[in-house]
């Protein structure tokens, strides 16, 4: 039996385009059902705000095809909020959003999920996903408590992947996970080099990533090809991995 699953992840930048300002939630939700995934890691996800949204976005985008959803609120304003979400065509076992903000202006978490594949006889996945922050320091300081996370919760026999934005632009990251948890980047296995995914129109800076652990990386890419570049500030990395 072939153990294989897809898996996107994407910055929305809370589905309003960077370039022209416009909504985006229906070109997103077409295009990222267009690929298939199996699960869809994104981060900046309003999960309330009255005058920008009439339902959470991550049910809005999840509508028919992913049954399954987890979300994490860490931004709260005084009528919304926006966080972290994982679709999934499986059913969730458990699902707990970890708090690792460093101060009061930048609320950051991790959003750690677990599912069942009916197919691979009951095995937990493991999927977590996230946004670091923009300080260096303060990215340090999240990257350890990811680490801890992982060596404390997750069995290391049980498959685990680990994305999101990590706004890592001095590429500190890859080494310290691979060195600590035995994490492998996906697009950076693949290709040599992590993918640039920032800004979408023009991407220069490497801020975007895809981690696995007890998974083989059968395709990876960046998906940049119109109008993927329109939908966010960021673009999309997609992999099709083989357990």
């Amino acid at each position: 039996m072939q153990r294989k699953i897809k898996v996107l992840t994407l910055n929305i930048h809370k589905g309003i385009s960077f370039a022209t300002r416009k909504f985006t939630l229906e070109k997103l939700r077409t295009n990222i059902r267009s690929v298939n995934a199996d699960l869809v890691c994104l981060q900046e996800v309003v999960g309330q705000y009255p005058n920008l949204v009439r339902e959470s976005q991550f049910e809005f985008l999840a509508d028919q095809i992913w049954n399954h959803y987890a979300y994490g609120k860490n931004a709260i304003y005084s009528n919304g909020h926006h966080g972290n979400a994982i679709l999934s065509r499986f059913p969730f076992i458990h699902q707990e959003n970890v708090d690792i903000s460093n101060h009061r202006l930048e609320r950051r978490g991790i959003l750690h999920g677990v599912v069942t594949v009916p197919e691979w006889g009951g095995i937990h996945l493991h999927i977590m996903t996230l946004h670091l922050d923009l300080s260096s320091w303060g990215r340090k300081c999240q990257l350890d408590k990811l680490c801890r996370l992982i060596q404390k919760n997750i069995p290391p026999n049980e498959p685990l992947i680990v994305c999101g934005d990590f706004n890592d632009w001095r590429e500190y990251a890859s080494t310290l996970l691979h060195n600590k948890v035995g994490l492998t980047e996906a697009y950076l296995s693949q290709t040599g080099r992590h993918a640039n995914t920032f800004p979408a129109y023009m991407p220069v800076l490497k801020l975007d990533r895809l981690y696995v652990r007890g998974f083989e990386v059968e395709n990876v890419s960046r998906l940049d090809s119109r109008p993927w570049h329109e939908l966010s500030d960021h673009l999309a990395l997609f992999a099709e991995l083989k357990f």
